[in-house]
């Protein structure tokens, strides 16, 4: 072990992949993917530019694990949890797993606002799980949801719910890709009013037709 990487993992209990991911996710965190170097990365983790390559194909594939990684931890500091099928009402719970969806996607806009010219970057990103619900990815986690409620009769059985979950995950896709691609735009902040429509939009779709 080398003196520098003595120092960068002194006290610790991370493997020096770990550290790099660690470091490379802080910089991601701190001012987004697009021009971080090597030389960078390598200041950040206190260890020589070359100790990348001992662990990594690429600068690409240690950003896409550092923005696997960023994902993950955006997703953990939100303070409200999925709400599961029979609690609450189906109305609160859409309106809160669609406030959470855009809360997400609003947090981790600036990690990738540079990485839409960095194809081999989310090539890499891409051949990973998915760093959402757990692996599931938001799409699917939704989609579970409402067919626990149809299960339970407070979702119409003929409603799909894959079709709910893309229109809600779409909505925030619509919503922060004009900044993605445009970054001198302003970030997206979806008023209450927007939620509340497009909630009500969907429960007229997906309630069950009264007696």
């Amino acid at each position: 072990m080398s003196p520098r990487r003595a120092v960068a993992l002194r006290g610790g209990e991370q493997s020096l992949r770990e550290h790099l991911i660690a470091a490379a996710e802080r910089l991601i965190a701190r001012r987004g993917a697009g021009g971080l170097t090597v030389r960078d990365i390598a200041r950040e983790a206190q260890v020589a530019d070359g100790v990348l390559y001992n662990h990594f194909a690429d600068k690409e594939e240690l950003l896409a694990y550092a923005l696997h990684a960023h994902v993950r931890s955006a997703e953990a500091a939100l303070t409200e949890a999925p709400s599961e099928a029979g609690s609450g009402t189906v109305e609160a719970n859409l309106r809160a797993y669609l406030s959470r969806a855009l809360a997400l996607h609003a947090a981790i806009l600036p990690a990738f606002a540079g990485v839409v010219t960095q194809p081999k970057v989310l090539a890499r990103l891409a051949g990973l799980p998915n760093p959402m619900a757990g692996g599931h990815g938001l799409r699917t986690e939704l989609a579970g949801y409402v067919r626990g409620e149809q299960r339970l009769g407070r979702v119409a059985g003929d409603a799909s719910a894959e079709a709910v979950a893309a229109l809600v995950v779409g909505v925030c896709h619509d919503l922060v890709l004009g900044h993605l691609l445009d970054p001198s735009r302003p970030a997206p902040e979806p008023s209450p009013h927007l939620i509340d429509d497009l909630v009500r939009t969907l429960l007229r779709g997906i309630l069950p037709s009264a007696p």
